[in-house]
């Protein structure tokens, strides 16, 4: 579902669209480390759902969330973002 949101002195409408974000996670070692991340994330306005695993998390979002979002609630619960990718989510194929 496309989203208008108003941005700009202008407020010409901006259009998102959801997104998925995949993070590379360093320091994470356990299943408490993998419910600490998955926690935080939840915490994040605009994230929708979030599988997180050993290492890595992908993410379900709205659009508007950032890369800087996502790495500072990883670092809050003691881990760090290496790497992040962001690709459009797809309509599934019948």
């Amino acid at each position: 579902m496309l989203q208008a949101i108003l941005v700009g002195k202008s407020a010409t409408p901006y259009y998102t669209c959801p997104m998925v974000t995949t993070a590379k996670i360093t320091g994470m070692a356990s299943a408490h480390c993998v419910r600490a991340v998955f926690t935080a994330l939840g915490g994040v306005p605009g994230i929708s759902a979030a599988d997180v695993s050993l290492g890595t998390a992908v993410i379900d979002h709205d659009g508007t969330v950032t890369r800087a979002a996502i790495a500072e609630a990883v670092a809050i619960v003691g881990y760090k973002v290496a790497s992040t990718s962001d690709s459009r989510r797809s309509l599934p194929v019948v």
